[in-house]
């Protein structure tokens, strides 16, 4: 059997958290048409949009005033996807029509006051309060009866669906888990068995050794481009010490969280020159009492731009119906990160 490629020839790559493969065809970035051409998004310079809803201050749907915070300002999502009084039901007609209800609880957290930033251009001691709101809320819906799990994620971006240019993010707790979490608790919780040890934990360590897609590390926390990345500058964020969610970092552990989504959002503003759109969101261990020792934490960066400011793609054809596919390897793409900004 001759020696992999990984820079010419098509291969797939095993994600070992879904159990899912990808396949990566690095010569078709070669050809002349790499996706919908969209114009760059330029900052937001307002530091106060007096019709915008999020800022202090404004009214919100139902009359809803927002306070005069001046940090992180956290409330139930006026349009929220989960409930918490919905009712409890079932269905099942001969195992072909199946639905349940799902209950549960969804929250926007206002990350700044100030219209005009983005995470990239925060301050550090700024990015660790909204951590420690991040944490804040995990551990308080996560202690709700009936909470299985807490989602918090930031869509960054109008081509990610967000509609407000206002620097926020959002928590959804729900009854079950959501089908990404459950894959990744199985996966992580079969590995842990069979080598005492965490997947992510071992997965960093010979990453660390390659040093082929470190985008950016301090003491606590590595971003790099995952092995078997889907979207052209993933970025997988995971902490050097396995703890299981953001409520068992210390204070230095927060520090460092707050250090490293700085360094990665102002590397994808340096590269594509643009407030860059992505969703982020973390991986944590679910909220059902459980130690679950086998959960490492981690975040994901999943971003839709391919090439350029100016040019993204969708998943579609082969992608929807066979798996995913990409063109430019997580090499390249981490080389390309880790170069837009100095060491």
């Amino acid at each position: 059997m001759s020696s992999p490629d990984f820079s010419t020839d098509p291969h797939r790559r095993l994600n070992p958290l879904t159990r899912e493969w990808v396949l990566v065809s690095p010569h078709r970035s070669q050809r002349p048409w790499q996706g919908q051409v969209e114009t760059a998004a330029a900052p937001v310079e307002l530091e106060y949009d007096p019709a915008c809803y999020l800022c202090p201050g404004n009214a919100r749907a139902g009359g809803v005033t927002n306070p005069a915070y001046a940090g992180t300002f956290v409330f139930t999502n006026d349009f929220a996807a989960l409930k918490p009084e919905t009712p409890d039901w079932a269905i099942n007609e001969e195992s072909l029509f199946v639905a349940t209800s799902e209950a549960g609880q969804c929250r926007v957290i206002c990350f700044s006051p100030r219209h005009d930033l983005t995470l990239a251009r925060m301050d550090v001691a700024d990015i660790g309060r909204v951590v420690r709101a991040w944490t804040e809320q995990y551990v308080e819906l996560g202690a709700l009866p009936g909470i299985r799990s807490v989602q918090i994620f930031e869509n960054r971006g109008a081509m990610m669906g967000c509609s407000n240019p206002h620097p926020h993010g959002q928590v959804w707790a729900n009854q079950t888990l959501p089908t990404e979490l459950a894959k990744e608790v199985l996966s992580q919780g079969e590995y842990y068995r069979a080598h005492g040890a965490t997947l992510l934990g071992d997965y960093l360590r010979l990453e660390l050794r390659k040093a082929e897609r470190i985008v950016c590390a301090n003491h606590h926390f590595v971003a790099l481009v995952p092995f078997w990345a889907v979207w052209p500058f993933e970025v997988l964020v995971v902490s050097r010490r396995a703890v299981s969610g953001l409520d068992q970092l210390t204070a230095e552990e927060q520090a460092g969280l707050a250090a490293i989504l700085k360094q990665i959002t102002v590397r994808y503003d340096q590269l594509f020159r643009t407030s860059f759109p992505y969703t982020m969101g973390f991986h944590q261990r679910p909220t059902d009492g459980a130690e679950h020792p086998s959960f490492h934490l981690h975040a994901h960066f999943y971003p839709p731009l391919l090439r350029s400011a100016t040019v993204k793609k969708f998943m579609v054809g082969y992608e929807m119906l066979g798996m995913p596919q990409r063109d430019i390897t997580p090499e390249a793409a981490a080389g390309m990160l880790r170069d837009a900004l100095p060491a």
